[in-house]
């Protein structure tokens, strides 16, 4: 009895090791290549009753064998800041807000409209802009024709377009509208779908001048600012603090929306104390957002909370006095290194306090 044990452990790691000396594989078994016999319906079955009044017929369909191609309609793009469009519309329109710095809407998007048709080198043949409308001279899309030495361009269509400007009665918002008035082409017929799409990239022109118009003018407003006020100094206590010309009250109503720009959370805005309490945490920046110009600044303080003391220095400058979650005064060394992220940050996204 004493010697079944270990036999018997050695009998199950023979069987095991030679499994296929004692069990059968039956994986290539016929019956696992039974084809399944069809239904049989029984002779005497009958059918249910089915009213004619809800007898649905049997759809058919005329297929064409012949490969067809179709391309979605053209999209309005909204890249310019401040633009937006209709969903589902069924005119090639763009709505514009008045962004800051521009003082008349409408005149903004007409010198957009001149500037796209500048780079055509075409003109204004009706220029109604009194009523909200100008029309396009002639002007032609061209298609690049390669050869072994050159390249050429062939016209393949020209045509002229009405702009049409909406404005709003307060003046901040506008819409623009492109209708194809004329077209001529020897190669490609004009279609429903051709015109939509010539509509369409008409008002994108427009759209992407805009947006570059518009950047050049925040450029010089930026200059107009003049050099960024934001320097190093001391408060009334001899503390190091960030000095500033504003005045007291507007850095309290514009620090908080400054520093969430730049990953700070702000907590608590004390308006009796004139504190806000924030916290800091560096951005995990990605390689789209280096691609895409977003990056986010990293300042050189560590992640966790800061109270910044809003005073007033002898010569009536605005002082901001940091202290760390220990309520002890950031050294000027370290408030060094975060005067020159914040001035960078300022200076990137054109921003002030």
């Amino acid at each position: 009895m004493q010697y079944w044990v270990p036999k018997a452990l050695t009998l199950g790691v023979v069987l095991g090791l030679s499994g296929c000396s004692v069990f059968t594989n039956d994986a290539h078994q016929k019956k696992n290549y039974r084809v399944h016999e069809a239904v049989q319906v029984p002779a005497d079955l009958e059918q249910p009753y089915q009213d004619q009044e809800f007898k649905m017929s049997v759809a058919t369909y005329d297929n064409d064998q012949k490969a067809k191609s179709y391309r979605p309609p053209q999209q309005v793009l909204t890249l310019a800041k401040g633009s937006w469009a209709e969903d589902k519309e069924d005119v090639a329109r763009i709505y514009f807000d008045k962004n800051d710095g521009i003082e008349h809407l409408d005149k903004f998007i007409w010198r957009a409209v001149e500037s796209v048709l500048s780079n055509h080198e075409t003109n204004i043949s009706e220029d109604n802009r009194n009523q909200g409308t100008l029309t396009t001279g002639w002007y032609s899309l061209f298609q690049t024709e390669e050869s072994w030495f050159w390249e050429t361009e062939k016209e393949i269509s020209k045509q002229r377009f009405e702009f049409t400007l909406s404005q709003k009665e307060h003046q901040r918002t506008a819409s623009l509208q492109a209708k194809l008035v004329g077209y001529e082409s020897d190669e490609v017929p004009l279609n429903d779908l051709l015109q939509q799409q010539l509509e369409v990239r008409a008002i994108n022109e427009v759209v992407a001048e805009f947006d570059y118009q518009y950047r050049l003018l925040e450029v010089e407003l930026r200059k107009q600012q003049g050099v960024l006020s934001l320097d190093l100094g001391f408060d009334q206590a001899g503390n190091a603090a960030l000095i500033t010309l504003a005045d007291r009250n507007t850095v309290m109503e514009r620090l908080s929306n400054f520093l969430e720009r730049v990953n700070f959370t702000v907590i608590r805005i004390d308006d009796d104390s004139n504190e806000v309490l924030v916290r800091y945490a560096a951005p995990e920046n990605s390689v789209w957002d280096s691609i895409w110009g977003e990056e986010a600044p990293t300042l050189a303080i560590p992640d966790g909370d800061y109270t910044i003391k809003v005073g007033t220095t002898d010569d009536e400058q605005t002082s901001l006095t940091w202290f760390d979650a220990e309520q002890k005064v950031l050294d000027a060394a370290i408030l060094e290194a975060l005067q020159q992220g914040l001035v960078e940050a300022l200076r990137n996204r054109g921003l002030s306090i």
